[in-house]
């Protein structure tokens, strides 16, 4: 079985927050909710000064923090290890917040689905036929978009990058893109002290 990951390129990322923009349209996140975030980060003196990009995602963790502290079980992980939230199951708790080490998952309130995406009260009907999908009271995440890796395809965010930044595919597979990726330019995982084994790899 495939074990899906993504690797980050730091030298192609722009900052241009297409990826942003892609995650939240395609999971029609309401005001305030992002699962995906560009950071920067600047370094050096003028005039030699310089400024990283740095994208962060749900990490996808093998070794999961917020699937082990959940009471309910809505917090799982797929064969192909990508960790996902049963909102059915979800018991609105924020234990899965608290324990995940990389501040990646949102609680869901009644208030970011009333106020829209311009702050006028007046949900438009793209957010309306995205918002069944979501249960307020319940945590949310990145999920690389599954519904799009069911159907053969890169997250929302990998298909948008412009200059093919963010890497993704089969980590189980040798021969696939973010797997050469990360043999061939020494990829790193996030807080590896943490000891939950991301799935998610940063190269420079």
């Amino acid at each position: 079985m495939a074990k899906m990951g993504m690797v980050f390129d730091l030298k192609a990322c722009i900052g241009c927050n297409a990826c942003v923009v892609a995650c939240k349209q395609e999971n029609s996140l309401p005001d305030g909710v992002f699962f995906t975030r560009t950071l920067s980060h600047d370094y050096g003196e003028y005039p030699t000064n310089k400024r990283v990009y740095i994208p962060t995602i749900c990490n996808q963790c093998e070794d999961a923090p917020c699937e082990k502290v959940c009471p309910s079980g809505a917090t799982y992980t797929r064969e192909d290890g990508i960790v996902m939230i049963d909102n059915e199951k979800c018991i609105g708790c924020s234990s899965c917040a608290v324990a995940c080490p990389y501040d990646m998952r949102t609680m869901l309130s009644d208030e970011m689905f009333q106020k829209g995406l311009f702050g006028t009260g007046q949900i438009t009907p793209f957010e309306e036929q995205g918002y069944d999908r979501y249960i307020a009271g319940t945590a949310a995440k990145c999920d690389f978009c599954s519904q799009r890796v069911d159907a053969g395809l890169n997250p929302a965010c990998v298909s948008t990058c412009p200059t093919n930044a963010r890497i993704f595919g089969d980590l189980d597979d040798p021969n696939s893109a973010p797997s050469q990726a990360i043999e061939k330019r020494g990829g790193r995982q996030p807080l590896p002290e943490k000891g939950t084994k991301p799935k998610v790899y940063y190269i420079d």
